[in-house]
Protein backbone atom coordinates (compact mmCIF):
# COMPACT_ATOMS: atom_id res chain seq x y z
CA UNK A 1 0.00 0.00 0.00
CA UNK A 2 1.32 3.44 -0.88
CA UNK A 3 2.09 5.71 2.04
CA UNK A 4 2.93 9.33 2.73
CA UNK A 5 4.91 10.34 5.79
CA UNK A 6 7.20 13.12 6.87
CA UNK A 7 10.58 12.79 8.44
CA UNK A 8 12.22 15.29 10.75
CA UNK A 9 15.97 15.63 11.14
CA UNK A 10 17.07 17.09 14.42
CA UNK A 11 19.76 17.68 16.94
CA UNK A 12 20.21 14.73 19.31
CA UNK A 13 16.92 15.33 21.16
CA UNK A 14 14.74 13.22 18.88
CA UNK A 15 14.11 10.39 21.37
CA UNK A 16 12.60 12.80 23.89
CA UNK A 17 10.45 14.45 21.21
CA UNK A 18 9.21 11.16 19.74
CA UNK A 19 8.28 9.80 23.18
CA UNK A 20 6.40 13.07 23.76
CA UNK A 21 4.44 12.58 20.50
CA UNK A 22 3.82 8.92 21.38
CA UNK A 23 2.10 10.04 24.58
CA UNK A 24 0.06 12.75 22.86
CA UNK A 25 -1.18 10.50 20.03
CA UNK A 26 -1.66 7.46 22.33
CA UNK A 27 0.10 5.17 19.90
CA UNK A 28 3.11 2.84 19.70
CA UNK A 29 6.23 2.91 17.55
CA UNK A 30 6.10 0.74 14.44
CA UNK A 31 8.62 -2.01 13.78
CA UNK A 32 11.62 -2.26 16.08
CA UNK A 33 11.14 1.22 17.57
CA UNK A 34 14.34 3.25 17.85
CA UNK A 35 16.94 1.95 15.37
CA UNK A 36 20.43 3.22 16.21
CA UNK A 37 23.22 4.31 13.87
CA UNK A 38 25.35 1.59 15.49
CA UNK A 39 23.15 -1.08 13.87
CA UNK A 40 23.98 0.20 10.37
CA UNK A 41 26.55 -1.88 8.49
CA UNK A 42 29.77 -0.05 7.67
CA UNK A 43 30.19 1.03 4.07
CA UNK A 44 33.16 2.21 2.06
CA UNK A 45 33.92 5.91 2.40
CA UNK A 46 31.79 6.30 5.52
CA UNK A 47 33.55 7.98 8.47
CA UNK A 48 34.11 5.99 11.66
CA UNK A 49 31.41 6.74 14.24
CA UNK A 50 32.03 7.53 17.88
CA UNK A 51 30.11 5.60 20.56
CA UNK A 52 27.92 8.67 21.00
CA UNK A 53 27.07 8.72 17.29
CA UNK A 54 26.42 4.95 17.26
CA UNK A 55 23.81 5.49 19.99
CA UNK A 56 21.99 8.21 18.02
CA UNK A 57 18.68 7.46 16.28
CA UNK A 58 18.92 6.29 12.68
CA UNK A 59 15.18 5.70 12.25
CA UNK A 60 11.90 5.56 14.15
CA UNK A 61 8.27 5.53 12.94
CA UNK A 62 5.21 6.66 14.87
CA UNK A 63 1.66 6.48 13.47
CA UNK A 64 -0.24 9.65 14.33
CA UNK A 65 -3.58 10.45 12.64
CA UNK A 66 -5.36 9.10 9.57
CA UNK A 67 -2.60 6.68 8.65
CA UNK A 68 0.05 9.42 8.65
CA UNK A 69 3.46 8.30 9.88
CA UNK A 70 5.85 10.64 11.68
CA UNK A 71 9.43 9.47 11.12
CA UNK A 72 12.59 10.86 12.67
CA UNK A 73 16.37 10.60 12.72
CA UNK A 74 19.20 12.33 14.55
CA UNK A 75 21.93 14.04 12.52
CA UNK A 76 25.40 13.09 13.76
CA UNK A 77 28.29 15.49 13.18
CA UNK A 78 30.26 14.51 10.11
CA UNK A 79 27.27 13.23 8.12
CA UNK A 80 27.38 16.22 5.78
CA UNK A 81 24.17 17.92 6.91
CA UNK A 82 23.79 20.93 9.17
CA UNK A 83 20.29 21.13 10.61
CA UNK A 84 18.71 24.55 10.24
CA UNK A 85 15.05 25.55 10.33
CA UNK A 86 13.74 24.72 6.87
CA UNK A 87 15.87 21.66 6.13
CA UNK A 88 14.76 19.63 9.13
CA UNK A 89 11.58 18.27 7.46
CA UNK A 90 11.49 15.89 4.50
CA UNK A 91 8.39 14.49 2.80
CA UNK A 92 8.75 10.72 2.46
CA UNK A 93 6.96 8.94 -0.41
CA UNK A 94 6.58 5.15 -0.44
CA UNK A 95 5.25 4.13 -3.87
CA UNK A 96 4.03 0.62 -4.72
CA UNK A 97 6.57 -0.11 -7.48
CA UNK A 98 10.20 0.43 -8.36
CA UNK A 99 9.13 2.06 -11.64
CA UNK A 100 6.87 4.58 -9.88
CA UNK A 101 9.68 5.28 -7.40
CA UNK A 102 12.01 6.08 -10.30
CA UNK A 103 9.39 8.24 -12.04
CA UNK A 104 8.62 10.29 -8.92
CA UNK A 105 12.29 10.73 -8.04
CA UNK A 106 13.23 11.82 -11.55
CA UNK A 107 10.36 14.33 -11.71
CA UNK A 108 10.99 15.77 -8.24
CA UNK A 109 14.75 16.09 -8.70
CA UNK A 110 14.56 17.68 -12.17
CA UNK A 111 15.83 21.24 -11.76
CA UNK A 112 16.63 20.54 -8.12
CA UNK A 113 19.43 18.81 -6.23
CA UNK A 114 19.91 15.06 -5.73
CA UNK A 115 21.17 14.55 -2.18
CA UNK A 116 21.31 10.73 -2.44
CA UNK A 117 20.84 8.97 -5.79
CA UNK A 118 18.26 6.18 -5.97
CA UNK A 119 19.94 2.93 -5.00
CA UNK A 120 19.30 -0.41 -3.33
CA UNK A 121 19.82 0.07 0.40
CA UNK A 122 20.81 -2.27 3.24
CA UNK A 123 17.32 -2.06 4.79
CA UNK A 124 15.78 -3.70 1.71
CA UNK A 125 14.54 -0.62 -0.09
CA UNK A 126 15.22 1.24 -3.33
CA UNK A 127 15.78 4.72 -1.87
CA UNK A 128 16.91 8.20 -2.83
CA UNK A 129 16.53 11.77 -1.61
CA UNK A 130 16.46 15.15 -3.30
CA UNK A 131 15.52 18.78 -2.90
CA UNK A 132 13.13 19.96 -5.59
CA UNK A 133 13.42 23.21 -7.54
CA UNK A 134 11.27 24.93 -4.89
CA UNK A 135 13.48 23.93 -1.95
CA UNK A 136 11.24 21.11 -0.67
CA UNK A 137 13.10 18.02 0.60
CA UNK A 138 11.89 14.60 -0.58
CA UNK A 139 12.76 11.01 0.28
CA UNK A 140 11.47 8.28 -2.06
CA UNK A 141 11.53 4.75 -0.63
CA UNK A 142 10.29 1.56 -2.34
CA UNK A 143 10.16 -1.46 -0.02
CA UNK A 144 11.47 -4.26 -2.24
CA UNK A 145 9.97 -6.92 0.06
CA UNK A 146 6.45 -5.93 -1.04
Amino acid sequence: MERLSDSSFDEPTKKTAMNFYKTIFRTEFQGPGFVRFGSMPASEGMPTMSDEQKNMILHVELPVLGGHILMATDVPDGMGMKVTPGNNIHINLEPDSREETQRLFDALSEGGNVTMPLQDMFWGAFYGSCTDRYGINWMVNFDMAK
